[in-house]
């Protein structure tokens, strides 16, 4: 008999993927969400680095791959559901987001409008040249 693979274990939506929330290790800040296919989660466990499914490109996504801010992966985790994935990550550069922002949940709801709060740290277009995501 042989044991169930972890891989198995997660409740894969009707696309064959699931919801990954990536954490600052350190703060617990959630610095953003992006969904994970079966390869993309095996990836992520066998290289330590976080890989992505992006549903607008339909492909594999290495974190960091033109930016250079690469996840490491510290620790995943699976819910009591099997359906969103977890993972404590340290962040190169200090930035997740492609707008340039540590976080890409930069926007806080004041007096009915979305505000920002978080500075740029750098400018996107010196990330990724002239084309953005």
């Amino acid at each position: 008999m042989t044991a169930l693979n972890w891989l198995d274990e997660v409740k894969w939506d009707d696309k064959g993927l699931v919801v990954a929330i990536a954490q600052d290790a350190n703060t617990g800040r959630v610095l953003m969400v992006a969904y994970m296919n079966r390869e993309s989660l095996q990836l992520t466990a066998e290289t330590g680095i976080a890989h992505y499914w992006t549903r607008s490109r339909q492909k594999l996504w290495k974190k960091g791959e033109e930016s250079g801010h690469l996840q490491t992966v510290k620790e995943l985790r699976l819910d009591c559901d099997g359906d969103v994935i977890t993972m404590q990550i340290e962040q190169a550069g200090g930035i997740a987001c492609h707008t340039g922002r540590e976080s890409c949940f930069y926007r806080v709801l004041r007096d009915g409008e979305w505000q920002v709060t978080d500075a740029v740290l750098k400018d996107p277009h010196a990330i990724y040249g002239a084309h953005q995501h």
